[in-house]
């Protein structure tokens, strides 16, 4: 009977359940579900290990982005300090030159006071003696 059923597309399988597809197709269908099931978990989760990476990539990033910002900061200040280093460098030797300037005059003229003094002196002295 089961032949008979077969002409027309009507299968009885091993649960004595009538289907309309083959046994051998049904169960070829059914192993497929299954492993479309375990090709879809799969997939799933290698998006979640996917979309895990992305975050922690772009963390590392973001981290990289921080500290490079950090590290131009320094750098700039660094150069920042030095050059007004340099400027307080060249303030000085501006005022070394001015007070070594200033010293020579002041030692002229103490040389040209000494000179007058002597001379005064000198004068004191002849009018004492004459």
């Amino acid at each position: 009977m089961a032949d008979s059923l077969a002409q027309y597309g009507i299968y009885i399988d091993d649960l004595s359940k009538i289907r309309v597809l083959e046994p051998e197709v049904a169960n070829q269908t059914s192993k497929l579900k299954e492993e479309c099931q375990n090709f879809i978990s799969k997939i799933t989760e290698f998006q979640m290990n996917s979309n895990e990476f992305i975050q922690i990539i772009d963390q590392l990033a973001n981290d990289v982005e921080k500290e490079k910002m950090k590290t131009i900061g320094t750098r700039n200040l660094l150069r920042s300090v030095a050059k007004e280093r340099d400027a307080q460098k060249q303030q000085i030797q501006a005022q070394i030159v001015e007070k070594s300037m200033e010293l020579e005059r002041l030692r002229i003229q103490y040389d040209s006071f000494n000179k007058i003094e002597m001379e005064q002196l000198e004068t004191i002295e002849q009018l004492t003696v004459n």
